[in-house]
This record gives structure tokens, sequence and C-alpha cells, in this order.
């Protein structure tokens, strides 16, 4: 038998169904998984080891339904001024993925998987491009994420835009991948695709078959701006949704990333298949591509997630520019907050939960054992109808002390324990000059 570990005297906000708060309470955990939640001193007698949270919040580990790893060394990078969507790829990110190699793959992953377990993320959903060093990425950054120590759901992103050649390297990469990491641990997989408008009818068929193949579904940015429509409708006389569902490429495994620019009819199609919708509000205002219209995806049953495309590995940072954008767009601050809760604490949950075949986003008797201790002891009563505004509105601003997924602890008090992020940093210093040449060649 596994020892027990149990995280207690705080305050457990269990989410999920039940949404339970528990002062003074404490979870029990065996191995990877949860074998009891409920008051810290009825629980103490069954544990092997304590860790104290000392009045402090105890709940969920989070979850990131779209994140871009490979993005981290654009930071401080001096690129050409960008003016619209289309110009920020071809400026930046189509420069900075063409400029990376295995290396540069594996270390610009750590320092965001570092962010993550310092902000109490466990699980995340990545969509990675590195053209001149296709074969062998996915590995490296499950290397890496495997060090770590989360959760995450890989892809690489096919595309035509550097030739057949290319997207046949992305996808044999893919299928190596799906190969390798299986079902049922804590790696995933999905088939990336990078937009409609990068790829033609043979990749996008290929794409949608090997998804087949491997019971899995595409993870594809759609009509992110209205240059993916104008695209699909110049290039094939139907807009983007209409193409991805006549190809088969929809369904309820599919993530459909930022879908800012839909219209009914795709909204009808992305409701009848079941498909994922991911909400990136950060990226969208940054990118200054508009707002996706949330309520009226929820409003006809889709599933909406949060994700972050690579701003940020923070999803409580998220949920707040979630909260915020939905009042400014409806000039009404009394909207959007429980479209943002359901977005982050529900369908992100139930997503991760069917990639990785174990209850996440909760905590509960026999759900994975991915636990946070919040910094933050709550100063106001803390009950069943108002969790959540205690998280967007009290421990969002603070920091998460301890950091556990599947039972393994990854950060105690503030100090990781499974990454050493300041020699990673270091040598990624010593390789981003390198890269950054690359970059300005090009």
């Amino acid at each position: 038998m596994a020892d027990t570990l149990l995280i207690g005297h705080g305050t457990v906000f269990t989410l999920g169904p039940s949404g339970r708060v528990i002062p003074n309470g404490g979870v029990l955990i065996e191995g990877d998984t949860i074998v009891d939640v409920g008051p810290s001193e009825a629980l103490a007698k069954q544990a092997d080891q304590f860790i104290d949270a000392r009045g402090r919040l105890i709940m969920p580990g989070l979850i990131c339904a779209h994140h871009h790893l490979y993005s981290t060394f654009a930071c401080g990078i001096a690129g050409e001024p960008a003016h619209n969507f289309v110009e920020v790829l071809e400026k930046l990110w189509w420069k900075l993925d063409r400029a990376l190699d295995l290396e540069d793959v594996y270390y610009s992953a750590l320092i965001p998987l570092a962010r993550c377990i310092r902000s109490g993320t466990t699980t995340i959903i990545d969509h990675h491009a590195s053209p001149n060093a296709i074969a062998g990425s996915l590995g490296r950054i499950g290397d890496a994420v495997t060090e770590a120590g989360i959760r995450a759901s890989l892809c690489y992103e096919v595309t035509d835009r550097n030739g057949l050649a290319g997207a046949q390297a992305g996808l044999d990469e893919s299928a190596a991948w799906l190969q390798r990491c299986g079902s049922g641990g804590m790696l995933h997989g999905l088939v990336g695709v990078h937009a409609a408008m990068t790829v033609g009818e043979e990749t996008l068929k290929s794409c949608v078959e090997l998804a087949r193949k491997y019971d899995t579904g595409l993870h594809i940015h759609v009509a992110e701006s209205n240059a993916d429509q104008e695209d699909s409708l110049s290039k094939y006389g139907k807009r983007v949704i209409a193409r991805l569902d006549d190809m088969g490429g929809l369904g309820p495994k599919t993530l459909a990333i930022h879908c800012v620019h839909v219209d009914d009819d795709e909204i009808e199609r992305l409701a009848k298949s079941g498909t994922v919708v991911v909400h990136n509000p950060q990226s969208n205002m940054n990118n200054a591509v508009g707002c996706a219209a949330v309520p009226q995806l929820l409003e006809r049953g889709i599933p909406v997630c949060l994700g972050t495309d690579g701003m940020t590995s923070n999803m409580l940072e998220e949920a707040r520019a979630s909260l915020f954008i939905r009042h400014h767009v409806a000039e009404d601050p009394a909207t959007g907050f429980g479209e943002t809760v359901q977005m982050l604490f529900d369908h992100n949950a139930a997503l991760a939960t069917a990639c990785f075949g174990k209850t996440l986003g909760v905590l509960e008797k026999g759900a994975a054992a991915d636990v946070i201790v919040m910094d933050y002891t709550p100063f106001t009563p803390a009950t069943a109808d108002n969790v959540y505004g205690h998280l967007l509105f009290g421990a969002a601003a603070e920091r998460v002390d301890t950091t556990v997924c599947a039972g393994k602890v990854l950060m105690r008090e503030g100090k990781l324990e499974t990454l050493d992020v300041a020699r990673f940093a270091r040598e990624a210093l010593d390789r981003t000059p390198q890269t950054w040449t690359r970059f300005q060649a090009q």
C-alpha cells in the first residue's frame, strides 16, 4: 500500500457538482488518487505524511485548455510592428517557430511549465510548432512535462505553409507521438492543425484520418480573425466550420480554438457535432481580433473552455480577463461571471477528464490527486454560494503556496521541487541569442 498524504488544516473548496466548503478540512491522498475529503482532524489518523495548509485555501489544480509553450522565447524579442493578425503571424510567430531547434523546444517548454506549477495549473493542452525541428519535438516537450510532473496533452500544428514535405513531417511527428503516449497516463495526444487557412484539402483530410485512426480529435485555430474566413470562402466557397464539418473534422474530441468570427450556421454545426470551443481572451485582446460570442455559444449547448494561447500559465489571471472583457463588450458589469465560472471550472474539468480518463478539476474520493494550496485565507465568510467570488476577487491576487499533481509534490511553500528554474533560465539565456539571430535573419 502506498503512503498516504494529508493536505489539511485549510479551507477546502471541493468545486465540482457537490461544491462543498469545508472549514479546517483536508484532502487525503494515496498514490495518485484522492481517497477522502473531509474534516482535517478526522483524516489525520489515516495519514503517513502531512502538509499543513495553516488555514489557507485548498482547491483542485487548475486546467488550461489551450497553451503554446513554444512561444516563450518571444519575450523581449525585437520585431517589426504588426498592424493586423496576419502580420502578427508573419512578422512574429512564423519567424520564431522557424528559428527553434530541438533544444530551444525543450527549454522554451521548461520555463512556462515552471510557471504552471507556480500558478497551480496542473493540466495543460498544448499546441506546438517548430518547422525546422519537427521530428522528435513532441518527445522533447514530453520529456520536459515529465520532469515538471504535470499532465499535458500535446500536438504538432500541421500546416502547408512550409511545403508538403513539412506537412508530412508534421503528420509523421503526430503519429509518432500518439503511438508513444497511448492512453491513461500523464501524457495525451491530439492531431494539431495550425488553421484552416494554412492547410489544403489533402493535408486536412490526412489530419482527420489520423485523428480517426487514433480515436482522438483535432486541435485547430478557427476563425481567430476574419482572414481565416476570407481565405476559406475564396479558395473553397465555404466558411471555415462548414469546411471542417464537410471533411469530418468536427466532433466532441475536436478543439476549435478561438471561434471569434463565426456565424449562426457555424454555431449550429458546432453545437450539433458537440465540438469543444476554447476561448482565449487575453490573446484576442492582444491581437486585436475581437471577442468570441461566448454567451451565444453556451446558450446553444456548446462546451466552451478557457485557454491562454500562450499568454500566461495562470488560469485565474485568464479568468479575470474573461470576466472583464465581457463587461467591456456588453457594457454591462452584471454579465460574464457565470460564463467564466462555467468555462474554467466546469468545462475545462470535463475536457481534461475526457482526455486523461481520470476525474480532474474536483476534490472528491476517486478523483486525481491534483491539489493546490493558495496563499489565501478567506477574510469574509466562504460558502458554497460564493466560492467563485473568493477565487476571482480574492485568491487570484495571491500566490500559490503548494502544488501537488498525481499525488506528487511539485512545489512546497513556494519552492519548486521538480524543476531548477534558475538553472534552466541561465541555460536558456545562453541559447536565445542564437535563436534570435536566426529569427532576425529571416
